[in-house]
């Protein structure tokens, strides 16, 4: 016959086991959740899936970074032809500033931007009026040639469909020293938590389950070359020409590199270099 505390000490075993099941299942879903976010923009920037989780930098001696983001990355896809060009001849310039420059847009006058790559030119209409901080930073750091050089670090294959580009060290966790505030993020074009394919978007820092790291972006910003399930949390301040949508989709094509061990990036397989950018009113 069983005694009372030999069945008190069963019970407790039996919630013990059943305790310890619910947090192993639980940090699975945990790593399955996060997989799949910090696979993003950032969708965020910064030092690719860390970033994303603890969703901001320290600024001390690191202002470099501000506004560093994550995309969602995905799972690589298998070596193809590299379709691009030899980048120009050139480096990166190391530029950094401490706050985010004057507003000096006409937010009623219309912008274009074109990233001249070595696979071909990708232009697209910037959104001025609902997104003037992000289209004023564009038009000065293309004006400083900050860009100019720089590597699309990251291509998202599965899950989202994303280049990711802007960061001058290549990493995702570059920026340009200051940050920018999240801008449009209610446009009529994100409909159903998707951005749309032809979509430029900034990368940032923000994680929605802490719901900390807005107003976050910087210089890093993604091209959706196919329709991609994200919460409106990305600043969309462009559309890409259906000219640079043939160029995004044959970098896309290509496919993606394995993660990287230290920064978790699936680079693509096509060397994507930004040879030029240039912000132009018209």
């Amino acid at each position: 016959m069983v005694s009372q505390e030999q069945r008190r000490r069963q019970l407790a075993r039996e919630k013990f086991l059943r305790q310890q099941q619910r947090r192993t299942s639980a940090r699975r879903r945990t790593r399955t959740r996060n997989a799949v976010i910090a696979a993003v923009v950032g969708v965020v920037v910064a030092g690719g899936a860390t970033a994303y989780a603890t969703g901001a930098f320290e600024s001390d001696g690191k202002k470099a970074n501000a506004g560093a983001g994550a995309t969602p990355s995905a799972t690589p896809t298998s070596k193809a032809p590299d379709p691009c060009e030899k980048p120009a001849a050139g480096k990166v310039k190391p530029l950094t500033w401490k706050k985010e420059p004057a507003l000096t847009i006409d937010k009623s006058a219309a912008y274009t931007m074109k990233l001249a790559t070595t696979c071909g030119d990708i232009d697209m209409s910037l959104k001025a009026s609902a997104a003037p901080h992000t289209v004023n930073s564009f038009a000065f750091l293309a004006g400083k040639g900050y860009f100019d050089h720089t590597k699309c670090h990251r291509l998202t294959p599965e899950g989202i469909y994303v280049l990711q580009c802007g960061d001058p060290q290549g990493t995702g966790a570059g920026g340009p020293g200051y940050t920018i505030p999240d801008e449009n993020l209610k446009d009529k074009a994100l409909k159903g938590n998707v951005y749309p394919a032809g979509t430029v978007a900034m990368a940032n820092q923000y994680n929605s389950q802490t719901q900390q790291g807005r107003n976050t972006g910087g210089s890093q910003f993604f091209l959706v070359y196919r329709n991609s399930p994200l919460p409106p949390d990305y600043t969309p301040f462009g559309t890409i020409s259906e000219a640079g949508m043939k160029v995004l989709k044959k970098i896309a094509a290509a496919g993606a590199q394995a993660p990287d061990p230290q920064t978790q990036n699936t680079a693509p397989n096509a060397t994507v270099v930004i040879d030029k950018a240039t912000v132009t009113k018209s």
